[in-house]
């Protein structure tokens, strides 16, 4: 989560990659490196637009899309770096818009909430009274933005304080206010417009775990912290979560039952990976069911 933005000074991708092409409805992009900035250029053909790139949004594990600044107004690039590809690609959700203008081709405007909501998630101290302040954004998700104590504990410590203020203790927290606090970034139903046949939700993780039968509002054995710890990055072993599962499924809780097929490897049955379009990569779905129901033989 540190890196969930950073300048283009910071970006390792940027600087790995110096110099990014992609070609796409009449238009020609390229970001290219210059010592500790990068530029993004759109061409036509005729005309060329070429301005410096001011946010990187995405620690690039999945892709990094761009944030671009004129004349005070914030865009979304159009082109995003996407890893499995290691290149460019339209950015998602701009996949069927046809820009017909050089602006329109640099990406959407981002309006002025959405900036907001934007560098609250992907940053720390970016927000004053609802507002964007760019001279206290500090990149990437600090220990601040989730312990917002943080600032006064570290101080008292310093100074040799044995009173320091407690900061907020997430594991404490009940399950509810887990998902809702979780789902401030990473979104729960309260944020989707559209309903769960809709993959592009599956990237919405507390809103699909919310949709579980087995999601239980005072268990803690079902929350997002029970399986992840936000201080690591994503474990990707299948086989970590199997205790996660056995937890309940193996007998300790009442009314969860066993799986008739294997007690290991759970979630490559009733968590399965989503490939999202555009996104050149495959979503764990944290809908937990049985996603592919066995077929039941047709009578002869």
């Amino acid at each position: 989560m540190a890196h969930a933005a950073e300048t283009p000074a910071e970006s390792t991708i940027l600087t790995s990659e110096p110099l990014l092409t992609f070609n796409s409805g009449g238009f020609s992009y390229r970001i290219e490196r210059r010592g500790e900035q990068s530029m993004y250029t759109v061409s036509d053909g005729k005309a060329t637009l070429e301005l410096p790139i001011k946010w990187v949004v995405g620690a690039g594990r999945i892709g990094q899309t761009y944030v671009i600044e004129k004349d005070g107004q914030y865009y979304e690039s159009r082109v995003s770096y996407f890893k499995e590809i290691k290149g460019l690609d339209i950015s998602i959700g701009h996949q069927g818009v046809h820009p017909k203008t050089l602006m329109e081709a640099v990406g959407k405007p981002i309006p002025g909430l959405a900036v907001a909501n934007c560098f609250n998630c992907h940053a720390t101290n970016a927000l004053h009274d609802g507002k964007l302040t760019e001279d206290t954004v500090e990149a990437g998700i600090r220990c601040v933005r989730c312990h917002e104590a943080a600032p006064r504990h570290l101080a008292g410590l310093s100074q040799g304080e044995l009173d320091l203020p407690e900061m907020k203790k997430l594991t404490l927290m009940p399950p509810a206010d887990v998902l809702g606090f979780c789902g401030q970034c990473h979104r729960t139903a309260s944020d989707v417009t559209t309903d769960a046949s809709d993959p592009n939700t599956v990237r919405f993780a507390p809103y699909r775990l919310s949709l579980s039968k087995c999601y239980d509002l005072a268990d803690k054995r079902i929350t997002c912290m029970a399986c992840h710890d936000p201080h690591q990055e994503v474990g990707v072993d299948k086989v970590d979560y199997d205790s996660k599962c056995n937890a309940c499924h193996a007998g300790a809780k009442p009314g969860a039952a066993k799986c008739k097929v294997a007690t290991n490897d759970c979630v490559s049955c009733h968590m399965p990976r989503v490939e999202i379009p555009g996104a050149h990569h495959q979503f764990i779905d944290h809908w937990i069911r049985i996603a592919n129901p066995p077929k039941k033989k047709a009578h002869s």
